[in-house]
């Protein structure tokens, strides 16, 4: 009988991890089947632009997996039964028994810190919600407020796309941070500051949101600010199936996996991309980012490979080559770092950090989810 290897997810790292697998193990007793909410691929780094009004053709998953044996089932997990090794979805074919599963179904935005964030924010966590945003902000772009909460490279990149695609929309950046950029070379910031101030973004630093209203927020100091629009990008936590399902997780639902990606609590059961806990090479908890879950698609495939082969692998190494930050279509920062995420002395900026972060993030569809070769940076 066959060996089922399931892949939940096809995000970057899922995608990435079906593909290498099946190249791997095309000469073994081994089936490969891919379960995944659409038949699309999202290209999670591009929505800030679909909700600036922007558009691009999603790849079609069946077309990424052509000419590869990998089973592509189009479906919502609604459950993992880990007793039985059974991944529950909404469709057929209902139950998919599995004797290894890979877990790479994502995060999405944290909603829950703060009251009214999930009754009244919009976010650009996922294909859904970033299409919701663009129909708001195209009926106030005129003259609306826009309200972008969170000044990491989500709220950055956001804030910048919405000032530039609409120059009559008034757009407030908040971050409880001293101020923006804060992890990047004084030159990066300075550069940083310099376009949001010449995109007309106003930023709000040392400012905390305590609550979310329709019609604006109100600060921890008291202060209210009236917005046609909230976004929310201060963070993001994984689903929470894998806690209910009784894996090892952490604060924010993460499961918890050792340094070839295998879950701590269940061996049978691999995690990558966003939904896992991994360590990086400096020894903090990975980067819920592109940038992280190339190298644990990548690696989760070699990994298994050898485990199946009856090897023991290596560790997965997860480092950092540059961050990306899109400053609008025409502008941005490449801070280029240590693999351990600490920021170089060298810094691209403007239209060359534009044209850079565009090839990267179209590296990530074609050479990494279709083939091997992948990226080790990434943008958002």
């Amino acid at each position: 009988m066959s060996h089922r290897l399931v892949v939940v997810g096809a995000g970057y790292a899922g995608l990435l991890a079906a593909k290498r697998l099946a190249r791997k193990l095309r000469h073994s007793d081994v089936t490969v089947t891919l379960v995944n909410a659409s038949d699309r691929f999202v290209e999670r780094v591009r929505l800030h632009q679909l909700a600036a009004g922007q558009r691009w053709a999603a790849p079609s998953l069946r077309q990424q997996l052509s000419g590869t044996p990998v089973q592509l089932v189009v479906a919502r997990v609604t459950a993992i039964d880990t007793t039985g090794r059974t991944v529950c979805t909404d469709g057929a074919p209902g139950a998919i028994g599995y004797d290894t599963l890979v877990y790479a179904l994502g995060s999405r935005a944290r909603l829950d810190e703060v009251p009214g964030a999930a009754e009244h924010a919009y976010t650009v966590a996922d294909l859904e919600q970033a299409a919701r945003l663009r129909y708001r902000i195209a009926e106030i772009a005129s003259a609306g407020t826009v309200a972008v909460v969170g000044g990491g490279l989500t709220g950055l990149e956001t804030a910048s796309e919405l000032a530039e695609s609409y120059p009559g929309l008034r757009v407030r950046l908040f971050t409880g941070a001293d101020d923006v950029g804060s992890g990047l070379a004084p030159r990066a910031r300075a550069h940083l500051r310099r376009a949001l101030e010449r995109l007309g973004v106003s930023v709000h630093p040392k400012t905390v949101v305590a609550t979310v209203r329709e019609d604006g927020l109100d600060t921890r100091d008291g202060t209210s600010y009236d917005a046609d629009a909230v976004v929310w990008t201060t963070g993001f936590r994984a689903p929470e199936l894998a806690r209910a399902a009784g894996f090892a997780t952490d604060e924010s639902g993460r499961m918890i996996v050792d340094t070839t990606l295998r879950s701590v609590s269940h061996p049978e059961v691999y995690a990558v991309g966003d939904a896992a806990a991994a360590v990086s090479v400096s020894g903090a908890p990975s980067r819920m980012s592109c940038q992280s879950a190339l190298p644990m698609g990548r690696g989760v495939a070699d990994v298994l490979a050898a485990r199946l082969a009856g090897r023991e692998p290596g560790p997965v190494r997860i480092g950092y080559a540059f961050t990306n930050i899109s400053l609008g279509r025409r502008d941005g920062v490449v801070q280029f770092t240590h693999a351990d995420d600490r920021p170089r002395r060298f810094v691209l900026t403007g239209r060359a950090a534009a044209v850079f972060k565009e090839a990267v993030v179209r590296s990530t569809v074609g050479s990494g989810p279709r083939g091997d070769a992948g990226s080790d940076g990434s943008g958002s």
